[in-house]
Formats: C-alpha cells, structure tokens, sequence
C-alpha cells in the first residue's frame, strides 16, 4: 500500500505521531503496540450526557421540550400591559 493511500485512510481515525505511514507499513505487528497502547486508554462505551443549564437546555432539548414557558411568558407580558393601559386610560378619561 501506498503511504498517501494509508495516511487518507487513517487520516480521521489515528493520530498522526502515532500512526506513522511508515510504521504501518512495515510489516511486523509488534511496531503496532504504540497504536494499540493509545486506544486501549480511550474511554469505551456511550459518552456521558452532558446536562447543560440556561432557558434553552431546561425547556427546548431533550425529551421534556416544550414551548409552553415562552408563551406563558408572552401572555403574562400582554396581560401586564393590558391592565396598565386599561388604569391609564381610566385615570386620564373618567366616563
């Protein structure tokens, strides 16, 4: 095999210092102990979940999303509003 073909192969796989087109190409296995060292200290397994804070990770991911806080908020806005417009203007023009 050629090494550009070898290095294109492993490119996103193996590391580069450990990986040499050089060393896998040789032939023996025992020059493959490096490679087999530095992947056998990997973590196996799923990756944990990371369970990030903030508005967007409490209401919009995951299994519990929901836009219900967003239009609660917008609601209460507008009701907030309506009741001081509604005592301005009965303050401003008695009937």
């Amino acid at each position: 095999m050629h090494a550009s073909l070898v290095r294109r192969q492993l490119g996103g796989i193996v590391p580069p210092k450990i990986a040499t087109p050089s060393l896998l190409t040789s032939g023996s296995g025992s020059s493959l102990t490096p490679l087999v060292n530095f992947y056998s200290k990997l973590p196996k397994g799923p990756a944990a979940t990371v369970s990030g804070g903030g508005i967007k990770a409490r209401y919009f991911n995951g299994k519990n999303a929901s836009a219900a806080p967003v239009v609660w908020t917008i609601l209460g806005l507008f009701t907030f509003g309506y009741a001081i417009d509604y005592q301005k203007h009965h303050k401003n023009h008695p009937h």
